[in-house]
């Protein structure tokens, strides 16, 4: 299988020259998300709501490839404040659950103004 680059129609466009999920024999990554909903809006001011509509983009992203978050293996989360790490991983724990792939969580400048998370996420296929 050749390489396949998948923005799904059900969420906005991406912002700058980049792929919102690829596809290479059974591995797939996303792009960074952030918590943008299908008409490129940024949903909410606080990191619960953003961190809901990120993962929300990011598990559309993964079946768009054919994959789940239950085949993450792998999660880079970047966050604007180290404060609201908290309510990020309050959120994330409802999507991952017992799941529990490898992360890592950056405090960065995020390019988008207002934007609170950044998550990108690898899956590896049986």
């Amino acid at each position: 299988m050749g390489i396949q680059r998948i923005n799904p129609d059900s969420m906005s466009a991406p912002i700058a020259p980049y792929t919102l999920v690829v596809r290479k024999n059974n591995v797939v990554t996303t792009a960074g998300m952030l918590g943008l909903d299908a008409d490129g809006k940024l949903v909410g001011d606080d990191i619960t709501s953003q961190t809901r509509q990120t993962l929300d983009n990011i598990t559309t992203a993964l079946e768009a490839a054919g994959a789940s978050l239950d085949d993450v293996v792998k999660v880079t989360v970047f966050i604007t404040e180290i404060a609201n790490f908290a309510g990020m991983n309050e959120v994330y724990i409802e999507y991952f659950g017992d799941t529990k792939p490898a992360r890592s969580t950056v405090g960065v400048e995020l390019a988008l103004p207002g934007a609170l998370v950044e998550i990108e996420a690898t899956a590896v296929l049986d």
